[in-house]
Order: C-alpha cells, then sequence, then structure tokens
C-alpha cells in the first residue's frame, strides 16, 4: 500500500471511530512516516517550526482582546448602536444582531466567539418579540461567521501563516467580502421577517438617537480604528495591534465602562489558554501532516489529476470549493486550513489564481463549515442559547445559507474586487 494511501485510510478510519482530529492527523502523520522510513522526530521538528513564527503570537492576544471586550461591556454598546441604527424596521432585532456581529467581528477575530458576545444579548431578546427560537438562534450562528472574515480574523492568520503571505493584505482583503455579505444577510433576514411579522414598529429612524448611542459607545467604536487603522498605516505590525488591542480592552473595561472584574478578567484568561490550547496542539500534529503530504508529492498529483481542466480556473476553484464545504462539515477549520491548503495552494498558484483571493475563498467556505452539522461551531453556541436543539437550529440557518453560497460562487466567477482594497494600499502583487 502507498504512504499516501496509507494516511488518508488511517485518517479517515481514527476520525470515523472518534478519535479527535489532531490525534487522527498525528496518527496518520506516524503511520506515513514509518511506511517513508522517515525518522520519528520529524513530528518534534514540524511542531517545532508550527510554533516558531513570531506572528503566532496574533491569535492568543485577539482571543484574549475580544474576551476582554466582551465582558467589559462593549458588545452591548455596540448592540445599542445597532438597534438605534436599523432597530425600528421590520426585523428590527434580526438586523441588529448582524450589524452587531459586523461590529464586534473586527473586535474579536472568531467566528464563535462573536456569536457568543453578541448572540447572548439579542436571541433572548428576539425570543420575546416572537422570533421563532431556531431562525433566532440561526441568525446570530450566521452573522457570527463573519468573526472570521472581517480582519483580524484568526483564520485569515492561520492561512497567512502556512503560505507566508501578508497578513496585511489578507485583512484587507477580508473588509469589502465581509461587508457585502453581511448587507446580503440582512437582506435575508429582512424578507423572512417580512413574511413571518418579526418585530419592527414601524417608526421611521431619527438620526439623533443614533448620534448619542455612538457618543455613548465611542470607546467600542474606536477600537478597530484604532487596531485596522494601525496595521495599515503602518504604526504597528498585526503582532503589535493585537497588544495593543488587549491594553485598550482592559483599560476600557476597567476604568471607562467598568464591566470588567477580576473574576471576569480570569474567565477571559482561562477561556484564551483553553483556545490557544487547542490550535496549538492542532496546529503542531497537521503541520507535520501538511510536511509529510509535500515530501509525497501529492500537491503534484493532485496537479496531475487537475491537468485536464487546469485552462479553467473557474472551475478548478468549483470544485475545490464543493470539496472544503464538504469536509468543512466534518472537519474543524484550523486542521482543515493546514491541511488542506498544504494540497491545494501549489496548484492555484500554478494556474494563475491570485493567493489572497484563494485565502478569502478558503476562509469563506471554512465560515459555511461553522454552520453546517455535525461539527458547526456556531450552531452549537447559537443552540446552547437559544435553549433548542442542533436539528432545530440547523433548520433555522437554512435560509441564511444562501448569502454563503452566493459569495462562494462570486468568488469563483468574480474575483478581481477582492484585492481591490490591498493593490490600493499596498500596491498590486508582482
Amino acid at each position: 500500500m502507498s504512504g499516501p494511501l496509507a494516511m488518508g485510510l488511517i485518517f479517515v478510519f481514527t476520525m470515523a471511530i472518534g478519535v479527535p482530529i489532531p490525534f487522527s492527523a498525528g496518527i496518520a502523520t506516524v503511520g506515513g512516516l514509518i511506511i517513508a522510513d522517515i525518522p520519528l522526530s520529524l513530528m518534534a521538528l514540524s511542531a517545532w517550526t508550527a510554533f516558531e513564527p513570531f506572528p503566532l503570537v496574533t491569535i492568543p492576544l485577539f482571543i484574549l482582546a475580544g474576551q476582554l471586550m466582551e465582558h467589559g461591556g462593549m458588545s452591548e454598546k455596540l448592540v445599542t448602536i445597532a438597534k438605534k441604527l436599523v432597530g425600528a424596521y421590520k426585523g428590527g432585532l434580526g438586523l441588529v444582531t448582524v450589524v452587531a456581529c459586523m461590529f464586534f467581528a473586527a473586535l474579536s477575530g472568531s467566528g464563535p466567539a462573536t456569536t457568543a458576545a453578541i448572540g447572548s444579548i439579542t436571541i433572548p431578546a428576539m425570543q420575546k418579540e416572537g422570533y421563532s427560537s431556531r431562525f433566532a438562534g440561526g441568525i446570530a450562528a450566521a452573522a457570527g461567521a463573519l468573526g472570521s472574515m472581517i480582519p483580524p480574523s484568526n483564520l485569515l492568520i492561520i492561512f497567512a501563516l502556512v503560505t507566508d503571505i501578508s497578513i496585511p493584505r489578507l485583512f484587507l482583503a477580508g473588509i469589502l467580502p465581509g461587508i457585502i455579505l453581511g448587507l446580503m444577510l440582512m437582506v435575508v433576514v429582512f424578507v423572512v421577517s417580512m413574511k413571518n411579522n418579526y418585530g419592527g414598529d414601524g417608526e421611521k429612524f431619527i438620526f439623533r438617537p443614533l448620534l448619542c448611542a455612538l457618543w455613548d459607545g465611542k470607546w467600542a467604536v474606536f477600537a478597530p480604528i484604532i487596531i485596522l487603522g494601525g496595521i495599515y498605516a503602518g504604526i504597528f505590525t498585526p503582532s503589535e495591534a493585537a497588544a495593543v488591542a488587549v491594553a485598550y480592552g482592559l483599560f476600557v473595561g476597567f476604568f471607562i465602562y467598568k464591566g470588567l472584574t477580576l473574576s471576569k478578567l480570569f474567565q477571559a484568561f482561562k477561556f484564551t489558554a483553553i483556545v490557544i490550547g487547542t490550535v496549538l496542539f492542532i496546529l503542531g500534529s497537521t503541520k507535520a501532516f501538511g510536511q509529510l503530504v509535500t515530501i509525497y508529492d501529492i500537491p503534484e498529483t493532485i496537479l496531475g489529476l487537475f491537468q485536464g481542466i487546469a485552462n479553467y480556473p473557474w472551475l478548478v476553484m468549483l470544485l475545490i470549493g464543493i470539496l472544503y464545504i464538504i469536509v468543512g462539515m466534518w472537519l474543524e477549520s484550523i486542521p482543515q486550513i493546514i491541511i488542506f491548503t498544504a494540497v491545494f495552494f501549489p496548484l492555484i498558484t500554478k494556474i494563475g489564481i491570485d493567493p489572497v483571493v484563494f485565502g478569502i475563498f478558503t476562509v469563506m467556505t471554512c465560515e459555511i463549515g461553522f454552520l453546517t452539522p455535525p461539527i458547526g461551531i456556531n450552531l452549537f453556541v447559537a443552540a446552547r442559547i437559544s435553549k433548542i436543539s442542533i436539528e432545530e437550529i440547523s433548520i433555522g440557518v437554512l435560509p441564511l445559507l444562501i448569502p454563503y453560497v452566493l459569495m462562494v460562487l462570486i468568488l469563483v466567477f468574480f474575483s478581481d474586487w477582492v484585492t481591490y482594497l490591498p493593490d490600493l494600499v499596498y500596491g498590486p502583487t508582482r
């Protein structure tokens, strides 16, 4: 049996019997190393190289910053601003959830964290207004997934580390798709709410209450301006921006909004430690898996398989997208990005697809994975807040998957606009 086939079978079999994904990748890697007669020390070396890049520190810092801003009271301020902006319309609280998630996405960098921070406030409020629990939870889950696209994004950082693409370029490229996707979600929420008569009192929008809410929540609004503005202006690197975000979250949480306490600070540190511990474990084992994939020349094999359609980049992207969406139903986003980027990235660069576009495309398909059972993390978070089953919320989120699928198709067939902002700020890549 060939090494690649053995690795694939071991990986699938161990996952099928319930072995956690990082362990499955590690076991498959050990099997591949033994078959190839490569020293097992490659596992340790790969893990070391996976942990070595300094930008990796960006991830725990942004996770911690998001936690501090959530516990410190910023999420409530953002929800208030969103209410004054769109709350009076039909489906108002649903629209508020989407807008607030877009704001909070620019603070947290995480889809599940955004769902938890905003959903914990808006889902109970939507239920009181008569929204079905499954649709209310579906809105929070779908809008929360924007946290993985609108910068800063932990998944974009992982993709950048795997491919050596500039993190600021990827961040800038994620802004337009994130905003457009948010607007598309708002359209779906409005249409479904009109059909089912959810919320909204028909009052006209008044500008003055919005200005008052913006002034009251100015410290929350100012956070993404400092974080992202500092990165794009070249004042500090993404890693330094994450540290600034933590310091800002501590200052505002303790001294301005005064929502932070020592107990909540401990919870934030505990949550961050658990999440980054999981990320590092996944990163270490899947990095070795990805290196062995390269040793076995699997990317070249994949290129050979796609040779007949290499002249049709859109078709290659479409097939990869379908694969990613199916795999995303069963595989967590971080190992999915590390493993499959090692396989497909050489292919897409050879056929002329922009690496930045492919990064946005990859994260977009991962966002669909957040919203599809059985591994849809956002669904589990929203279901827990909504107090309903995962089956019910999976039905509620179905209409909200339409914008995500449309955005994937737009990225497949019309992708030049994605690099507009990075090219405008940093110049086109050569």
